[in-house]
């Protein structure tokens, strides 16, 4: 039997030898399946919002958030977000300050640069320029993610994008939390509104009478907003199409059990299906870590959030070694990976694929979601095999430049004429022909 045994809080699955068909699940995760259902209601949101605007913005606010919502409430005002200020800790304050400056000093070390180079009188190069305007949405969930703007509203300003819009949805009583409208603003934010989901980014893609359209729209969400970004898609840019966050940890005997069931815990809070790994070739901690979250959750507040994500997307496998461990990181190219043991340097050199990865003890993955430097939007469900965090890169645009001289057209200018012949176009070989006399 393959499952070692089945506790209340996360299962252990015996893959020293083969991998059960529940760990072979794991190498082959995607997105690329959504509910037919909830792509109709995203197709009918977006041609709502495309067709009415400020009306269809308001009616699936009142559906989804806040029942009395009105047309003159989807822009927070400016004296708004100025008395945000009044309401939040000056402690708080300080902390936001202190993550926002870490996040900018990692982003500027990273800004991409223009070049122009010259040979033989051809000069060749690219223009890096940032984009002229970004949508961030950032939904509320269950509470309100203010680190989320700053991980992504810090690299586009550090980018140079100049105009950086936001749309959250509202309370209950139509309010949007003191926290999110400071975050905001210390990020150099201008535009708040009051909507969240498939008809934020709906917004942001075609424009409203209140909500201006932007170039690209960025930000987490649920299905219906990663639907929402991939339908609008080519009209503006998107950072990715992201699923419920995961993490993944790899330990050894070295590892404190109780930091291993710590840091599972944390990541399983978020929404309810959120995945969680431990990938050991120690029996005995898996058991430790085990016990440890069980009595982890009678103590938690977000127990029951916690309960379901390890219980139904968690797993604790045993196998062989440290090698084996890597192979099947590998393959699930996890959004966050710990490396918890003995030999660290080692284990980071074996991963090809991760969204981010915290080496050793002392670095949790709360410290990256909230103040060490990189953004914690970062890809999931296995597509760190192809795909990155979000970067400075992510708001810019690149134009090549090509500047040739005539000494260069007449020497590459008949192979042009020849390979475009080839390819049975003939205006093309016509346009260096003209050229070369």
């Amino acid at each position: 039997m393959n499952m070692e045994r089945q506790g209340p809080s996360i299962r252990i699955y015996d893959a020293r030898r083969a991998d059960p068909p529940e760990v072979a699940a794991l190498r082959c995760r995607s997105i690329s399946e959504f509910p037919q259902e909830a792509e109709v209601i995203v197709s009918e949101i977006l041609g709502a919002v495309r067709e009415r605007g400020d009306a269809a913005l308001v009616e699936y606010t009142r559906r989804f958030d806040c029942p009395g919502f009105t047309a003159d409430q989807i822009a927070v005002s400016p004296e708004e977000i100025e008395r945000a200020y009044t309401e939040v800790e000056g402690e708080w304050l300080a902390a936001l300050r202190q993550a926002i400056a870490s996040v900018r000093r990692f982003h500027e070390q990273h800004v991409p640069e223009s070049w122009l180079e010259e040979h033989e009188g051809t000069r060749l190069g690219q223009r890096v320029r940032p984009l002229d305007s970004v949508g961030m949405h950032i939904p509320g969930f269950s509470a309100p993610l203010y680190s989320s703007i700053y991980m992504l509203a810090v690299p586009a300003a550090v980018a140079g994008v100049e105009r950086l819009a936001l749309a959250t949805p509202p309370r209950k009583d139509g309010s949007v939390a003191a926290t999110m409208l400071v975050a905001a603003a210390e990020c150099g934010v201008r535009e708040v509104y009051r909507v969240g989901g498939a008809q934020a980014v709906a917004a942001f893609a075609y424009g409203t009478q209140t909500v201006n359209r932007v170039d690209k729209v960025v930000g987490p969400g649920n299905v219906y907003v990663v639907l929402a970004k991939r339908a609008v898609f080519g009209l503006v840019g998107i950072d990715s199409l992201t699923g419920p966050s995961e993490s993944l940890i790899i330990a050894d005997e070295s590892a404190d059990p109780v930091l291993v069931a710590v840091d599972l815990l944390s990541q399983a809070e978020h929404t309810g299906d959120n995945a969680v790994f431990l990938l050991t070739t120690s029996m005995e901690l898996a058991n430790a870590v085990n016990a440890e979250m069980e009595q982890l959750l009678q103590e938690t507040p977000r127990a029951e959030l916690a309960a379901q994500s390890l219980s139904a997307h968690g797993a604790v496998v045993l196998v062989s070694d440290l090698e084996a461990a890597l192979s099947l990181s590998n393959d699930i190219a996890p959004e966050h990976l710990q490396l918890m043991v003995a030999e660290p340097t080692v284990a980071l050199n074996g991963v090809r694929h991760a969204g981010c990865i915290f080496v050793g003890p002392h670095s949790p993955v709360p410290l990256g979601d909230y103040a060490a430097g990189p953004s914690h939007v970062l890809p999931t469900n296995g597509t760190a095999r192809f795909s990155s965090p979000v970067t400075v890169q992510d708001f810019v645009k690149v134009s090549s430049i090509v500047w040739a001289s005539e000494k260069t057209l007449k020497e590459l200018g008949p192979g042009v004429e020849i390979l475009a012949e080839g390819e049975g176009l003939p205006g093309h070989a016509e346009a260096i022909r003209r050229r070369r006399g």
